[in-house]
């Protein structure tokens, strides 16, 4: 017997919400792993201000920095990927049980001081775009940004939370948009890909160290090892690898397809970011980006109001999913270390150590918005200082990823190991010339 139309319409508000939420939960995009919101969170407010730098100050002989990293980075996260679905434990866990308590403190230290600087600077950012496209105060932009993340990150559960998140990763594709707005000779493009004009000094090296260590960031590596473990154990029956590897091929490959997809969708975005400020603000002659608000007005009169709203609401949109990154994995990181409860699907009675961490991370953001720093030169260091951070750090992953000790059988290939090595070779040796002057 069919219900009258007064039932039926009074029952549509609610199951139209129902079957809404149960579409979305079906939909493709809802069954990614770790892998889509790790490079997209990769460029965070730091990446897109790094890049748009790298683009301004070198034209578009920067370009090549995103097909080398692409590779090399998919490598690194893979194997933390790896270690976390295989072990069941985070970075900081499986560093505690490997190595010296020195070791792990160094790492740890060296990250929470990485991630407060980024966050720091990634809200303030954001407070200045915000301010930029809607008028109201940066300041009180910025408040609104630290304590929305932090509300949602404490009081929405993983399994709702990265929901959200995914569907945040489209805002990257506001940079492949500002590509249709402006003239871009596309084979003097593909040249300067394969073949850079620049002088290898000390300034070049930093640029280089910057957009490495905004690619290949210390954060990554902790959040997403954490989130295979937290995938792991919203799955229902599902153990680590290293105790029943029944499962094994499968996951493996799903981690392996996850996150080198999700580190091309990252790397060719920050390839347009590159390009687009190349083709724009190098071509005027703007070489040197002093705040976010410029890196986007300046499109304006070169690009048209188009191009700037695009790349404003960008920096937005990756910053929501950023921020919560950030503060997730120094989260992650100290209370392994310190052995605390963690995880986002926990309630925060539950544990108050590691949405503590969150909370004073995120927190910290504020201090920036009282300070004479700008913001566009504290996110470009705060990446220089991720590049340098990171070379210690992955050779300690590497060494892990390798040991049947920690992985069992399931250590990682020779080939993803190469490029580990390669990725380190790399990220060190710009950070020596760095240091070096002339």
């Amino acid at each position: 017997m069919k219900s009258s139309d007064a039932d039926s319409g009074a029952s549509i508000p609610a199951n139209g919400l129902r079957v809404l939420w149960e579409r979305l939960k079906e939909h493709p995009l809802a069954r990614v792993g770790p892998g889509l919101i790790t490079g997209v969170a990769d460029d965070d407010p730091s990446g897109i201000a790094t890049y748009s730098q790298a683009g301004a100050q070198f034209g578009l002989n920067m370009l090549w920095t995103m097909p080398l990293a692409f590779p090399l980075m998919a490598a690194i996260q893979s194997m933390c990927g790896r270690i976390g679905r295989v072990t069941g434990k985070g970075l900081a866990a499986n560093i505690k049980t490997t190595f010296s308590p020195a070791v792990l403190l160094a790492v740890v230290l060296l990250l929470l001081v990485a991630n407060v600087l980024n966050i720091a600077a990634d809200v303030a950012a954001m407070g200045e775009v915000a301010e930029l496209v809607t008028g109201f105060n940066r300041h009180l932009m910025t408040a609104f940004f630290v304590f929305g993340t932090l509300l949602l990150q404490i009081f929405i559960p993983y399994h709702r939370y990265v929901s959200f998140l995914k569907w945040l990763t489209f805002s990257l594709l506001a940079y492949a948009a500002v590509l249709f707005t402006v003239h871009v000779p596309w084979s003097e493009v593909a040249l300067r890909t394969v073949w850079p004009k620049f002088a290898w000094n000390s300034a070049t090296a930093a640029v280089i160290v910057g957009v490495f260590g905004t690619t290949i960031s210390p954060y990554l590596f902790f959040w997403q090892a954490s989130e295979e473990v937290e995938d792991m154990q919203v799955k229902k029956g599902a153990v680590p690898l290293i105790r029943n590897g029944q499962d094994a091929g499968g996951e493996l490959r799903r981690i392996q397809w996850d996150t080198w997809s999700g580190m091309f969708y990252s790397n060719i975005t920050a390839y347009f970011i590159i390009l687009a400020t190349a083709v724009t603000l190098n071509a005027a002659g703007v070489q040197d980006i002093d705040s976010s608000a410029q890196a986007a007005s300046a499109l304006k009169p070169l690009a048209g109001n188009f191009a700037y709203i695009l790349f404003a609401l960008g920096i937005l949109g990756v910053g929501l999913i950023g921020v919560p990154v950030l503060a997730g994995s120094a989260g992650y990181a100290l209370s392994e270390a310190m052995g605390w409860k963690s995880g986002l699907e926990r309630k925060a009675a539950d544990a108050r150590g590691f949405y503590g961490v969150i909370a004073v991370s995120v927190l910290a953001g504020l201090a920036v918005q009282y300070s004479p720093i700008s913001p566009m030169k504290a996110l470009f260091w705060s990446a220089v200082i991720n590049g340098v951070v990171a070379v210690p750090l992955m050779i300690v992953i590497i060494v892990m990823v390798s040991k049947k000790s920690v992985m069992g059988k399931f250590t990682a290939g020779r080939l993803t190991t190469a490029l580990g090595w390669i990725a380190t070779a790399v990220m060190g040796a710009a950070a020596i010339r760095m240091f070096i002057p002339g």
